[in-house]
């Protein structure tokens, strides 16, 4: 991995030292620093462009577009927030280049950042693609430790840029961007909340198998295996999450407005309500919101409601407010979300005692007319995994119509 990087760190020292306050209009390649001794880094591109005066980001994760607005230029000090979570960049300014860290206050950690002006590759290859990585593979992460789970690596390969995700049973890891180099393959993934990066190597008799590591965030390090299998699934989601015979469907918190809300209120009596499982600091949840936005958009005229149960990374009430209007606000969301003051996958089981677990978030509960459980989706199959989304609308669609009759 280490021949990919150097190209960069060359690039860096050559640049002039001069400090800035004004940010070069184009194409920019960022890097995370997750390592400085291992020299691992997160890469990723984004486009700087100005508009009446001011500077907009647009940062690229394959077909994924993140607009960040929230630029704001202090002499030669540079800050941006990412939209819909809660992390920041503070950076200083110098020809062609930016330094500084990104922070992410949800996890209480920073990483080191640079980013080079002028630079369109993600990863600087120096081989050509001795294999096409396209298709399904079956993926074991930690095999043999306890925290080891399964995925689905699903990719598409033109000529040496590689793309696509990993399918698991919590979600999937949203859109992955790279290249194929030699027999290897490098992707990556900066979204504002993740910051990822995978690297793999072919089996040396075997094409079919590949090695790898897994590295996110400031020390999370998993090693995987996978298999090429065309014909790779995972267990149903709706089959994941059970309810507890007897316990009604019932809770009651307040909303972003301070207002109690409850099942019981007189505006979801004998209507279908969908309830989200969710966090403002969950990338899955905020594809979901984006997508339940547009159903309720469309299906509230008919009867339908929805409520998310948002359970935030902070002790601070008014905060978790702040992060969930924001959420809201980016997606127009017109559907109440109610502000539970708990965090993690044990608190929410302990406050919706009628579910056996919480083991994903998000998790997507849907009751009928009489609020009785009607399925119970586990995670969220976002946009980034193609064929995958578009069942999963298909059945989410089918079974809204369903309970609405």
């Amino acid at each position: 991995m280490n021949r990919i990087k150097k190209a960069g760190c060359l690039a860096v020292l050559a640049l002039s030292a001069q400090a800035q306050t004004h940010i070069g209009e184009g194409i920019w390649r960022g890097t995370l620093t997750l390592d400085e001794n291992k020299k691992i880094e997160v890469p990723f591109t984004f486009n700087v462009f100005y508009a009446d005066g001011q500077p907009t980001l647009t940062v690229f994760n394959a077909e994924e577009r993140i607009v960040v607005e929230e630029v704001n230029i202090q002499n030669d000090s540079l800050f941006f927030k990412m939209p819909v979570f809660d992390n920041e960049f503070r950076c200083r300014l110098f020809q062609g280049l930016m330094k500084g860290v990104w922070i992410n206050h949800s996890k209480n950690y920073s990483l080191p950042f640079t980013a080079v002006q002028g630079q369109t590759q993600r990863f600087k290859t120096v081989e050509f693609a001795r294999n096409d990585f396209s298709g399904r593979w079956a993926t074991t992460f930690n095999a043999g430790k306890a925290d080891s789970s399964t995925a689905i690596g699903v990719f598409s390969q033109n000529k040496q840029l590689l793309s696509g995700t990993f399918l698991s049973e919590t979600g999937d890891y949203r859109y992955l961007e790279g290249v194929s180099d030699g027999r290897s393959l490098y992707l990556s993934s900066f979204d504002g909340a993740h910051a990822f990066l995978f690297v793999a190597t072919l089996d040396k008799a075997n094409s079919d198998i590949i090695y790898g590591d897994f590295y996110s965030g400031h020390n999370g390090h998993e090693t995987f295996k996978a298999i090429k299998n065309p014909n790779a699934q995972l267990r149903d989601p709706y089959t994941l999450t059970q309810t507890v015979k007897g316990k009604p469907v019932a809770f009651s918190f307040n909303n972003t407005e301070g207002q109690k809300i409850s099942l019981t209120d007189e505006r979801y009596k004998n209507k279908p309500v969908i309830i989200q499982i969710m966090g403002s600091w969950c990338p899955n949840c905020m594809d979901e919101t984006a997508y339940l936005s547009q159903l309720y958009n469309q299906y509230q005229p008919k009867g339908l409601e929805i409520i998310a149960l948002a359970y935030e990374r902070t002790n601070d009430i008014e905060k978790a407010k702040n992060n969930v209007t924001h959420l809201k606000n980016k997606f127009g969301s017109q559907y109440e979300f109610l502000i539970t003051g708990l965090s993690g996958a044990v608190e929410a089981q302990k406050s919706l005692p009628f579910l056996s677990s919480v083991r994903a978030f998000p998790t997507t509960i849907y009751l009928n007319k009489k609020h009785e459980v009607e399925k119970i989706y586990t995670g969220f199959d976002g946009p980034a995994t193609g064929e995958n989304y578009k069942k999963m609308q298909n059945n989410t669609e089918n079974l809204i119509n369903e309970l609405l009759k």
